[in-house]
């Protein structure tokens, strides 16, 4: 018989270049399609990759929690555990005005926040979107365009009389991306992500830079705090809700926050910092388990993804639960079920071939249908890959979808319950304030984190609450520069 297939080949966003197949309309023209019996055949095989099991989830937690422990010991590690200078949590009495920009992936936001005290503030804010030549600018061309932006959003904000004339604002700067710390007002990056290159930028310290900028453009405005998006929803949570003590979020990537003694951080001793203060810890929990690959449940879907990633061994943890990936994992298992000539017989499977062209949205769209004939999976199938599905493969489809989340989910449960134990929060319990799109947007996802909390934990899981996260990179950074100032003017301001 004919070859079923021809092959070609695919450029991944890494650059490399990996083999494609498509499928030519004569070739095994009118072989039935895969039956109801045999795609059943196939989930037990799934299922039996992708369930955790309570015990495995145990001893994942752990793993993670040794890692913590050894990401406060000593510098270099595989969990890097960032101290952010952030000292204490927040009062929620904090008052005034304060400017907050975060220089996202897409976006410049710059907003104002007016804290009123017992939780409550108000914040006006606008985006400036950024061109892909913008991200690849030199850096400081970068920084003046920021410096700019705020100019004009301070400019409109005193016409309309909600900042007075003269006024200079503290201002906190959300910057997520990988940067050491020595003080809370300074950070020198480390290196870009989210696809800026912004030459001479890395290796120099981002808020020097952007002091630089401001002083150009004559923009009122002092940075008195630098700060992470997931350091900013930690303290914004608290401020709403005092009984949160961890952030995360689940979303493109993945990271949690929280508040650790500094007497319980080994590589900072030597800064003489009061053991007893509290100070925020960005995890950078993403790379968990990279490298060695010990403890994680990888199957040879995420080994693929991780050999053909731009980089190889790195974040670990993240390639298993980020919505980046989710989507791919479950394109890679239907091309191996096309390879075996289960599906897609006499259809041309090109387009469903090519890398990360099966978004993690599609999951979400295929869980959520709510018609008996999956209408939803029709139109994915049919609109994006021009193929056509019968009932019995979209049954299958959305219980893969479903597998694959909920392994996520699970594994997200073992990063928060690494924190819960590490800090003995499960007695009192605490609440957690979680962002992202995975985790807003993704049916059911919160729910799955709770039961595999209750799984590791038993009955007393249910003391460790998920909640929709306060908006770290707004309010969170606005209040990270209150807190700041305040400590400054008490003389408590570091001075390393």
């Amino acid at each position: 018989m004919a070859s079923r297939r021809g092959s070609t080949s695919v450029i991944l966003p890494s650059g490399q270049t990996l083999p494609s197949y498509t499928r030519s309309s004569e070739d095994d023209d009118g072989l039935p399609h895969a039956t109801k019996k045999k795609m059943a055949d196939h989930l037990r095989k799934y299922e039996a990759l992708f369930t955790l099991t309570p015990q495995r989830m145990r001893i994942v937690v752990e793993a993670f929690k040794e890692s913590l422990e050894l990401g406060l010991a000593k510098h270099g590690q595989v969990v890097p555990m960032i101290p952010t200078y952030v000292f204490g949590w927040p009062t929620g009495q904090e008052t005034g005005s304060y400017l907050a920009v975060d220089l996202g992936g897409t976006n410049l936001r710059v907003c104002l926040v007016t804290l009123q005290g017992d939780g409550k503030f108000e914040i006006t804010q606008s985006k400036y979107r950024l061109t892909e030549e913008q991200k690849q600018e030199d850096g400081q061309i970068l920084f003046d365009f920021c410096a700019e932006c705020l100019k004009a959003f301070i400019d409109s904000n005193i016409e309309s009389g909600v900042i007075e004339k003269d006024q200079v604002l503290p201002l906190g700067f959300t910057f997520s991306y990988p940067c050491a710390q020595e003080r809370i007002d300074h950070g020198v990056l480390i290196r870009w992500t989210k696809g800026f290159g912004s030459p001479n930028t890395e290796g120099h310290d981002v808020v020097a830079m952007f002091r630089k900028s401001l002083a150009k453009h004559s923009v009122p405005a002092e940075v008195v705090a630098l700060t992470c998006d997931t350091t900013g929803t930690l303290i914004a949570s608290h401020y709403v809700n005092p009984k949160t003590r961890i952030a995360c979020i689940f979303g493109t990537g993945c990271n949690a926050a929280y508040m650790e003694r500094a007497g319980d951080i080994p590589k900072i001793q030597e800064l003489g910092i009061d053991p007893n203060a509290e100070i925020a810890i960005n995890c950078e929990w993403g790379a968990f388990d990279s490298f060695e690959h010990e403890n994680l449940p990888r199957t040879k879907y995420d080994i693929i993804i991780d050999e053909t990633s731009n980089k190889p061994g790195e974040q670990a943890f993240e390639k298993l639960i980020s919505g980046r990936y989710l989507g791919e994992i479950l394109r890679l298992i239907i091309c191996e079920l096309i390879d075996e000539g289960v599906l897609f017989l006499g259809q041309n499977t090109y387009k469903v071939e090519i890398a990360y062209s099966f978004d993690t949205a599609f999951l979400s769209l295929m869980e959520s249908d709510p018609t008996d004939e999956l209408l939803m999976i029709i139109g994915i199938f049919s609109h994006f890959f021009a193929l056509e599905t019968t009932l019995a493969e979209r049954q299958f489809f959305r219980a893969l979808a479903k597998l694959v989340a909920r392994r996520a989910a699970r594994l997200s449960a073992c990063g928060i319950a690494a924190i819960v134990s590490k800090m003995n929060y499960l007695e009192d319990g605490c609440a957690v304030g979680a962002d992202g799109s995975l985790y807003n947007k993704y049916p059911g996802f919160a729910e799955r984190i709770h039961e595999g909390l209750q799984d590791i934990f038993g009955e007393k899981g249910k003391t460790i609450v998920t909640y929709h996260a306060e908006d770290g990179s707004g309010i969170g950074s606005a209040i990270v520069a209150a807190m700041t100032k305040a400590r400054r003017d008490a003389g408590l301001y570091p001075t390393l």
